[in-house]
């Protein structure tokens, strides 16, 4: 099939291609940037998702029967802000959706995450699908991914004819991943909430490429989490990882951080205390619907250790 890939040069969507290409699809990578490393058998296009003139003409020019939806700013840069976040995640989306349906896509895949239930004390251990989207308005990308999902839902029903896959990403780990978690657990101490059992599902990053490349192909439709089964807590990943863990009551450390962010020293606010404490614990059993398995959270963990005593 023709598969048009959003966000194609970064993180994800780097691997995501070459996967496609490997399983004899005709790939279109689209991105604002240029590919770090083209992947031979690709065509590349500079593509900026907040530009719906460029949607347009890019799946107007190229005609893709599938499109994978990955463009989204997952760990803001120093001079990201919340308009700029919400111009590629929320206004993107929708205008790749404009084009999908303009242009007759059959198929859309798009990268939601287990941030768009949202990080609440009250949530359901673990979430299934069927649990509501609540995100957190205080974080941009869980905020933004449940409004992503909320105009998902409503272009279900608008253009049925248009399928949709929708995954929502566990804490993904994997030889090149660098993001807000791998960096929390980078120091010689691991910070943990006292109190908190901070459960994380984690999954790799080579099986949730094997996820996306399934979704491409499957005959099934419909919203699915995926993590690996299982969880692992804060002691447990210290230990893994040869660290010490540092526990701090919630009301210091929301203290430190609220001085901090005023002083300039650190990105993160008082409100960060809440993604620590209540981590969305993720029920990944529909994903076998998708013909595929991925390793369990705990195997995932001593993957990523392994990789980090090299």
């Amino acid at each position: 099939m023709k598969v048009l890939v959003t966000g194609s040069s970064g993180f994800l969507g780097s691997s995501v291609v070459p996967g496609l290409v490997a399983g004899g699809h005709e790939v279109v990578g689209a991105d604002v940037r240029d590919p770090a490393r083209p992947t031979p058998g690709a065509v590349h296009v500079r593509m900026d998702v907040r530009e719906r003139h460029t949607v347009q003409e890019v799946l107007a020019g190229h005609r893709p029967e599938v499109v994978v939806h990955l463009a989204s700013v997952v760990t803001p840069g120093k001079d990201s802000d919340r308009a700029r976040e919400r111009a590629v995640d929320v206004d993107g989306t929708r205008h790749v959706l404009d084009a999908c349906r303009e242009h007759g896509v059959r198929r859309i895949v798009v990268s939601s995450s287990g941030a768009a239930y949202g990080y609440h004390a009250d949530n359901p251990v673990p979430l299934t699908e069927d649990d509501p989207l609540r995100g957190n308005p205080e974080f941009a990308y869980a905020d933004h991914k449940r409004q992503v999902e909320e105009m998902l839902a409503v272009e279900r029903a608008r253009t049925p004819t248009l399928e949709q896959v929708v995954l929502r990403i566990g804490t993904i780990l994997g030889e090149r991943v660098d993001n807000q978690i791998t960096r929390l657990w980078s120091g010689r101490f691991i910070l943990r909430l006292a109190g908190a059992e901070s459960p994380f599902v984690l999954v790799w990053d080579e099986d949730v490429v094997r996820v996306v490349v399934a979704a491409v192909t499957s005959p099934t439709t419909g919203v699915f989490n995926v993590a690996g089964e299982g969880t692992v807590t804060v002691p447990e990943i210290a230990r893994a990882l040869g660290r010490r863990t540092l526990t701090v009551p919630e009301p210091a450390l929301r203290t430190v951080l609220a001085v901090g962010r005023r002083l300039g020293l650190t990105a993160y606010g008082p409100e960060q205390t809440v993604f620590l404490a209540h981590r969305p614990v993720l029920d990944a059993s529909r994903l076998h619907e998708l013909g595929v398995e991925v390793a369990p959270t705990r195997e995932v963990l001593r993957r990523y250790a392994a990789l980090r005593r090299r």
